[in-house]
């Protein structure tokens, strides 16, 4: 290429650089892969069942199981436990105020699906995973549809804020009563899977209804409340559901929470930009040269007294 004005013009190697963003794409890739091999939820989005009905009647489910080998008594899930997972994801100390962020940003999305609307969650039968997890099975028809479009948006929610949430396998909800894996010791004892006769006469049962009312961001790891209910970071109330006590309180220390965490985050940008940092800085060599004038007064005062 001919010189122009004095200037020399290079041409880019046009083969580099594509070899260069290649490499780039599988190195971002490699940590991509590298992250998610890392990935260990503990923590999960519960829809909690509260309706009696159900909860009596997974303990009767329970009971039955227990009088035919009173060794799965230990692999029994608490009755304060009970819960549908919606999600679960990976969060760190420092992200756990990051996916609150997330849960709040969820209910105009869920509302919005949900149209004012109420979702009821009717539970029927029993099935398990590979013999090793017992749950009662969520019934099908029109309630699939929204409820599946609710664990989709979430995730993505979450996702977008940079969370690790999500599972390989496709969303199935279920109301877990017991886990034979929990308990290794079983197998020792010849106990391996959860035999379907244990449950047979509940195959068609109906334990009863749930309407989704709260979604709870839980720990999976943090110690239980005293009720059985897993440590809840933070919840969101759907719908026109008569509302008690204590969701008054989580909504009204939620509200405090975003107020707070603005206010925070507006002092960290300031913080950061430079004219205040500079003034900070100014302020602390003014302090020390302060500091140093009184020390050096003190000394011409104390040598004046003697």
């Amino acid at each position: 290429m001919k010189p122009t004005n004095g200037i020399k013009f290079t041409d880019v190697p046009q083969v580099n650089l594509e070899r260069s963003e290649e490499n780039e794409y599988k190195d971002q890739m490699k940590k991509k892969k590298k992250k998610y091999k890392d990935y260990q939820p503990n923590y999960f989005l519960s829809i909690p069942i509260t309706n009696k009905e159900i909860t009596k009647g997974i303990k009767i489910l329970q009971n039955a199981v227990i009088q035919q080998d009173k060794r799965l008594a230990k692999a029994m899930t608490g009755d304060g436990s009970f819960h549908v997972t919606l999600l679960v994801m990976q969060l760190n100390d420092d992200e756990v105020n990051i996916g609150i962020d997330a849960l709040l940003e969820l209910k105009p999305f869920i509302e919005e699906i949900l149209q004012g609307k109420h979702l009821t969650l009717p539970f029927q039968g029993v099935d398990t995973f590979g013999n090793q997890v017992g749950f009662v099975k969520l019934a099908e028809g029109e309630h699939m549809n929204p409820l599946l479009e609710i664990a989709e948006v979430a995730k993505r929610t979450f996702q977008e804020k940079g969370i690790l949430a999500g599972e390989s396998r496709s969303f199935k909800p279920h109301l877990t009563f017991m886990k034979l894996y929990k308990v290794p010791w079983l197998r020792k004892m010849g106990v391996k899977k959860i035999d379907p006769k244990f449950y047979e006469k509940f195959i068609s049962h109906r334990f009863g209804d749930e309407m989704l009312h709260r979604i709870d961001l839980c720990s999976m790891l943090k110690k239980k409340q005293s009720n059985g209910y897993y440590h809840c970071e933070s919840s969101i109330v759907i719908g026109q559901r008569p509302i008690g006590i204590q969701d008054l309180i989580n909504e009204a220390l939620q509200r405090e929470r975003m107020v707070l965490k603005s206010k925070v985050k507006q002092i960290k940008e300031l913080l950061l930009q430079p004219e205040t940092q500079a003034k900070i800085r100014r302020e602390l060599f003014e302090g020390r040269s302060i500091n140093n004038s009184n020390q050096e007064n003190d000394v011409d005062f104390n040598a004046t007294l003697t």
